[in-house]
């Protein structure tokens, strides 16, 4: 007995979002505009504030400084998409549009992650050998720190898209 594959092609999917009810939409959109704008304006004049700021230039500030930007671009993978749909009412999204919104959310999701272990090994140094910190944590060390995570996001990233949308993906009847 052979099984048969589906082997139709999937060039879209619909968004099913927080609720149906028109009358939610515009709350919501205001909502989420909100809650973006706080997010960017919160996060770029961290970034600011850490570049104008001279004694701020410590390695906890570089990582924090790095953790505001990709807080950023992971805020910005999804909400804009999410902001027009409630405003549009457009509530579909091409397959490459998903597989580049979901490689992006997915890279920066991890570069976090591993962006705030490394902030755990800077205060872990800080703390357990004094002595050796301004050894330990070199400007060298945290430029390695911070291109690794970006690296390791992008590469788990990579795998995690290519083997989701390799997946056979059903058409809804």
């Amino acid at each position: 007995m052979t099984l048969m594959e589906n082997i139709s092609e999937v060039t879209e999917f619909l968004l099913i979002g927080l609720t149906d009810a028109l009358k939610m939409q515009v709350p919501l959109f205001t909502i989420f505009t909100l809650i973006y704008l706080i997010t960017l304006i919160g996060n770029l004049g961290m970034i600011v504030l850490i570049l104008l700021d001279s004694r701020l230039h410590t390695p906890m500030y570089f990582f924090l400084s790095n953790l505001s930007l990709v807080d950023c671009v992971y805020a910005s993978t999804v909400t804009p998409r999410v902001m027009v749909g409630f405003l549009m009412g457009d509530k579909i999204i091409s397959y490459n549009a998903c597989a580049t919104q979901m490689f992006f959310f997915a890279a920066f999701a991890t570069v976090e992650s591993f962006l705030l272990a490394s902030m755990a090994f800077d205060r872990h140094a800080a703390v357990c050998k004094p002595l050796h910190y301004s050894t330990t944590m070199t400007s060298t060390m945290c430029a390695l720190l911070v291109t690794s995570s970006y690296i390791c996001g992008l590469v788990q990233s990579s795998i995690h898209v290519a083997l989701t949308f390799h997946l056979p993906f059903c058409r809804p009847t």
